[in-house]
């Protein structure tokens, strides 16, 4: 781990990862609380390491003083529940010699009701010997090579404290000014983090540079596609998201938050037809959450189910509307939008 005054957070995540790991080696980035004091309660591997507004350089620090087969890292805001312990205690007695990488699904928000609302697969468990290093100031990652096993094991990140919303945007910023070049991967991110900040015209170029560069890769094309889509609606201009939200078609299939973006751009133009055959294209959309791009599921089930709903209905067809809401309904039974449409159902159908 690398970590950084989170002493409000860290006996979270290391109580229950003691029960399960040989050894703990955290990297201490300039703590002033009692992160040390804390740490030392569960390990003696603690290791200061000045800031370097550089990720990777934290991260591959600590990684180089691994001793132990494999090597698994974690953030100090990550959580695993019991039955992902177990399931943590059961991949460690039985993991095959021949693994290189684990991959885990790393699950970063959450709706009212605690459902997963956005995840992504990520690299989690790593062999020493193969000499796996970070990549990149920001967003640091590991290129998955070798033997790869995808194991159903969640990681919760959940913050109970803001992170410095510039922070990642700064760094980016400092390494242009010091002339060091974007790679395909930090143009991406740098897209979206301008995104974040409504700095839309100029996201816009830097996310249509990405799409050019040729190494780029899909999962980050087809995200690329769907926030430059949110850039050109929040400046006003639907046509020209549509279009980019069929350009991500050129580089793999439809994907369902793609299909759910084109059709909520029907809906608002009222046009229900158009609006619901996306959405029943977001339904027959696969099941892509081990690529390793970020994954909705609220876009291969409940959206449609919910939008499909209005569409009918608005169509004429209140039967088959009502059929959907079931859907909804047994999804996420509390959902304002549920509560609402089953009051309207009971009004005009009597059921």
């Amino acid at each position: 781990m690398i970590v950084k005054n989170e002493e409000k957070v860290l006996p979270r995540i290391l109580k229950p990862m003691k029960e399960i790991v040989d050894k703990i080696l955290i990297c201490d980035t300039g703590s002033t609380d009692r992160t040390k004091e804390i740490i030392r309660e569960f390990t003696a591997e603690v290791y200061d390491f000045p800031w370097k507004n550089d990720f990777s350089a934290a991260r591959n620090f600590i990684s180089e003083k691994v001793s132990t087969d494999y090597w698994m890292w974690l953030d100090a805001d990550d959580m695993i529940t019991q039955e992902n312990l177990y399931r943590l205690k059961q991949l460690k007695e039985t993991l095959s010699p021949n693994t290189d990488m684990v991959m885990m699904d790393y699950v970063t928000d959450f709706d009212e009701w605690n459902h997963a609302a956005f995840s992504c697969y990520r690299e989690r468990i790593l062999k020493t010997s193969r000499n796996f290093r970070w990549r990149g100031r920001v967003h640091e990652s590991i290129i998955p090579t070798g033997n790869i096993l995808y194991s159903p094991i969640q990681i919760e990140h959940r913050k109970i404290k803001p992170c410095s919303s510039f922070r990642n945007l700064h760094i980016y910023q400092q390494m242009i000014e010091e002339g060091e070049p974007l790679e395909p991967r930090d143009l991406f991110y740098y897209g979206r983090e301008l995104f974040y900040h409504k700095q839309y015209e100029y996201a816009i170029c830097v996310l249509k540079k990405f799409l050019k560069e040729p190494d780029g890769w899909i999962e980050n094309r087809l995200d690329s596609c769907l926030v430059l889509s949110y850039c050109y609606q929040a400046s006003g201009n639907d046509q020209y998201a549509l279009e980019i939200l069929f350009h991500s078609f050129m580089s793999d299939i439809p994907r369902a938050e793609i299909c759910c973006e084109i059709g909520k751009i029907f809906f608002m133009k009222q046009n229900f037809s158009m609006a619901a055959h996306w959405y029943h294209q977001a339904l027959l959309a696969p099941d892509n959450s081990q690529n390793g791009g970020f994954y909705i599921p609220d876009c291969h089930n409940f959206i449609p189910f919910l939008q499909l709903c209005v569409c009918l209905d608005k169509s004429g067809m209140h039967k088959e509307a009502f059929e959907f809401h079931r859907k909804a309904r047994t999804l996420k039974p509390e959902h304002p939008s549920v509560i609402q449409n089953q009051i309207y159902f009971h009004e005009i159908l009597g059921f």
